[in-house]
């Protein structure tokens, strides 16, 4: 009887069987080829999911992350997605998987972390159209964990990532720092400081020094006098408010970072 040894080869390990960062980032780059105003026909719920994705993808030190080169790349394309420029967007992607291939350890984990953060905001988006967007999320999401689970554990890699708070206006979006709610803080201060000594200048003139040509003229001006005194101390009240909200705002923000 012959005895043939088996020797597992070492394609068969699970390992092997994940498709490489390069890959994948070349999938999503297909995932890219949009027409051309694909962006610029999403209905303004997703654009502003769009817009939260670029900041996700760019926020933060990402020239110090993942290198000047790699990270030149996602702040234009976080631009081009702010803009919904699908075109460039294309462009831009096409480049990473050759950019890949050289990034250090740290910078594919950081690389890895920043698809995985905006892969879960396109994710986020639903359904629409022939579901180009879940394509996109769900290359994005692989790529990213594969990418940041590469990376060496380190003691900065174990502490938790911290929280970022924005504020949107819209189109706009303020990341809320502990100076700047102090500055908002200072701000709202003087403003209803400003209110109050308004209001005081304006109660301090007695109705009767009002003199006008006829009783129209003279019910006009208590009137406007009232309603500015009316706002100019809703405009105290609101900024004391203001103030106090945004000085909690700091020292909470200020807590969590610690």
């Amino acid at each position: 009887m012959l005895l043939v040894p088996l020797y597992k080869k070492s394609s068969d390990s699970p390992h092997s069987l994940e498709p490489s960062p390069q890959t994948l980032l070349q999938e999503l780059s297909d995932c890219f080829d949009l027409p051309p105003d694909y962006f610029q026909q999403l209905p303004s719920d997703l654009r502003l999911d769009l817009n939260d994705a670029a900041f996700d993808l760019s926020n933060g030190t990402v020239l110090d992350e993942c290198g000047k080169e790699l990270g030149e790349i996602l702040l234009n394309l976080s631009r081009a997605w702010e803009l919904a420029d699908t075109s460039t967007s294309r462009t831009l992607v096409s480049k990473l998987s050759v950019l890949e291939i050289s990034l250090a350890t740290n910078a594919k984990s950081a690389f890895g972390k920043r698809l995985l953060s905006a892969g879960m905001r396109f994710q986020s988006m639903g359904q629409y159209g022939q579901g180009e967007l879940q394509k996109i999320a769900k290359t994005m999401i692989t790529t990213g964990k594969l990418l940041s689970a590469s990376s060496i554990p380190t003691a900065t890699d174990e502490e938790p990532k911290k929280e970022t708070r924005v504020l949107k206006f819209g189109d706009l979006q303020i990341e809320i720092t502990p100076l700047k709610a102090n500055i908002g803080a200072v701000i709202g201060l003087v403003f209803g400081i400003l209110s109050w000594e308004l209001a005081q200048g304006i109660q301090s003139s007695p109705e009767s020094s009002l003199e006008y040509a006829n009783d129209n003229a003279l019910l006009l001006a208590k009137s406007l006098r009232g309603t500015l005194l009316a706002l100019c101390y809703s405009s105290t009240l609101l900024s004391a408010c203001t103030t106090v909200g945004l000085l909690f705002l700091a020292r909470q923000v200020k807590s969590r970072e610690n």
